[in-house]
C-alpha cells in the first residue's frame, strides 16, 4: 500500500497529512505561534523551525520512522508553468529562495516535502513533488490578450482545488479528464472560474488582481476609471486600493463580513441587504462561469451542436452552503449537469497527485526556472 506524506505551508501554520493510497490516516495542523519566526530572514528563514515541528507532530502520531513512498508539497510562486506534477530539484529551490517570483509561505512547500523524501526514505530515493501550483498556467494564446499590451492576462488561480475537482467529476461521469470539457468554480475567500478543455485550462479569471467575479473578500472586476478616479482624489492611495481589490472587497465592503454563513442569518432575520448581496454573489459567479463557454470549443476545433460541456463542477469552502450552491446551479442547469463537491479538500488533492505519479499514470515534469 503506497504511503503519501503531504505538506502544506500556510501563513500562520502548517497542514500535514499522511494517506494510505486514497485513505487518509492523519490529518493534524501545526499552529505557529505569532512570535515563532521573529528574528529570521524572510519566509525561507522559517524553514527549519516549520520542518522541526512537522517532525515533531508526525513522531507524536507515530510515523517517526515511516518509510514514505512520495512527498507532496504544496507549489509555490515560480514562473507559470503547465498544471500536474514537478520534481522538486535545485533550479526550483533556488528560485523559492530568492522568492523572484514573490515571497509567500507556499514557498516552503517544495523545500520542506525534499527535507521529508531525504530523512524518510531510508535511502530508496524518494520523489518530492509538487502538484498544480497556483502560477499553473495553460492559457489559449487568444486568452492571453487584454486592451493593453503592457498588460497580458496571467493565469493566478485555485490550480490544485480545480483540477482535482475537475478529475474527480470526470471519474462520476465515466471519462477521462483528458478527454472531457468542464467549466469549474473555486468559492473560497476568492472565487476563480476555469475552463477545463481536455485537460489543459485554457482560459480563468486571474483571483488575485482583480479579475472575475466579487467574492467574499475581492473585488472582483471593477469599472477601470471611476478606480482611477478614487485613486487620483486621494479617497484611497494605491496601498489602500490594493488591500481593498484582494482582502476588503466583495462581501466585507458591502455587509462587513466574509462569513456566508452570517449573511445567512442575517436574511433568515429578515435583512434585504444581506439577501440582496447574496443573489448578486450568485449571480455574477454563475455569469463569469457562462462567459467562458468560448473557452471550451477552442479556434478550429468542432463546434458541437449542444453546449460543449460535460459537466459544469462547483467546490470550496462556500460550497458547503447547499443554499448558496442552489442559487448558482439554478442559473447553470441548462449548460448541462452542475456537479457539486463540497468535500474535495487541499490535502487529498495533494495525495492523489502523489498517487497519480506512483501508478505511473502522470511523470513528473523537471522545472528549468523558465515558462514552462
Amino acid at each position: 500500500m503506497s504511503l503519501i506524506l503531504t505538506i502544506n505551508p500556510g501563513s500562520t501554520s502548517t497542514k500535514v497529512a499522511v494517506f494510505a493510497a486514497e485513505e487518509e490516516l492523519f490529518e493534524r495542523t501545526v499552529e505557529h505561534p505569532h512570535d515563532a519566526f521573529s528574528g529570521l530572514a524572510g519566509v525561507y528563514g522559517q524553514l527549519e523551525a516549520r520542518r522541526h515541528a512537522v517532525q515533531t507532530m508526525l513522531s507524536r502520531a507515530g510515523y517517526a520512522d515511516a518509510r514514505f513512498d512520495i512527498v507532496v508539497g504544496r507549489g509555490g510562486l515560480l514562473a507559470p508553468m503547465h498544471g500536474g506534477a514537478w520534481r522538486v530539484n535545485q533550479t526550483m529551490l533556488d528560485i523559492l529562495e530568492s522568492a523572484a517570483h514573490g515571497e509567500h509561505p507556499c514557498n516552503l512547500g517544495a523545500p520542506l516535502a525534499l527535507a521529508f523524501a531525504r530523512s524518510h526514505g531510508a535511502h530508496r530515493n524518494v520523489q518530492a513533488i509538487i502538484v498544480d501550483p497556483v502560477v499553473t498556467d495553460e492559457l489559449d494564446p487568444v486568452a492571453r490578450i487584454g486592451g493593453l499590451p503592457e498588460l497580458p492576462r496571467r493565469s493566478v488561480f485555485h490550480a490544485l482545488s480545480q483540477r482535482a475537482a475537475a478529475r474527480r467529476a470526470a471519474a462520476q461521469l465515466g471519462i477521462r479528464y483528458e478527454d472531457g470539457r468542464f467549466l469549474v468554480g473555486h468559492f473560497g475567500g476568492g472565487i476563480s472560474v476555469g475552463a477545463h478543455r481536455h485537460g489543459r485550462v485554457v482560459d480563468v479569471n486571474n483571483a488575485l488582481e482583480g479579475e472575475g467575479p466579487f467574492s467574499p473578500e475581492r473585488t472582483g472586476g471593477l469599472p477601470v476609471m471611476p478606480a482611477l478616479e478614487l485613486v487620483r482624489r486621494g479617497v484611497y492611495s494605491f496601498e489602500r486600493m490594493r488591500s481593498i481589490v484582494q482582502r476588503e472587497g466583495g462581501m466585507w465592503a458591502h455587509l462587513g463580513t466574509n462569513d456566508l454563513r452570517e449573511v445567512q442569518r442575517r436574511m433568515d432575520a429578515g435583512d434585504t441587504a444581506a439577501a440582496q448581496i447574496f443573489d448578486a454573489l450568485a449571480y455574477n459567479s454563475a455569469k463569469a462561469l457562462c462567459a467562458l463557454l468560448p473557452a471550451l470549443t477552442g479556434a478550429g476545433q468542432d463546434v458541437p451542436s449542444a453546449p460543449p460541456v460535460d459537466a459544469v463542477v462547483l467546490t470550496g469552502g462556500m460550497a458547503r452552503s447547499g443554499r448558496f450552491m442552489q442559487a448558482v446551479s439554478d442559473r447553470l442547469r441548462y449548460l448541462g449537469p452542475v456537479i457539486v463537491l463540497p468535500r474535495l479538500e487541499e490535502m487529498q488533492a495533494l495525495a492523489m497527485g502523489g498517487l497519480r505519479v506512483l501508478r505511473g499514470e502522470e511523470t513528473p515534469a523537471e522545472y528549468g526556472g523558465g515558462m514552462s
